[in-house]
């Protein structure tokens, strides 16, 4: 728990960062119409592929005594792929419904 809390001490800067980029992203997304969802998605599902191999990245250099950085390393690589997954998974089932059917 000390480590958690002196990771979070230590890294202050790139929380208000994570936290000012939520608004903004629910204040993006409220405000676009249901007719571009699909390129929108799509946007985020390529945003979360560089999250991903962000994350890789910093638990690749993180000392293996920090298990706060580990631990959100591993949760920042689950939930980008559960969220580039989910999010191609949504993109493919909205652009079956413009398809002609035979």
């Amino acid at each position: 728990m000390e480590s958690i809390l002196s990771f979070i001490g230590d890294h202050m800067e790139m929380i208000y960062i994570i936290i000012l980029s939520i608004f903004v992203g629910v204040e993006v997304i409220s405000k676009v119409p249901s007719a571009l969802h699909t390129p929108l998605m799509s946007g985020a599902n390529a945003i979360h592929g560089v999250v991903i191999i962000g994350a890789i990245i910093v638990m690749g250099h993180a000392d293996p005594g920090n298990i706060a950085a580990l631990i959100l390393g591993f949760l920042a690589v689950v939930l980008g792929t559960l969220n580039v997954v989910g999010g191609f998974v949504v993109t493919d089932r909205m652009l079956e419904m413009f398809k002609k059917k035979k």
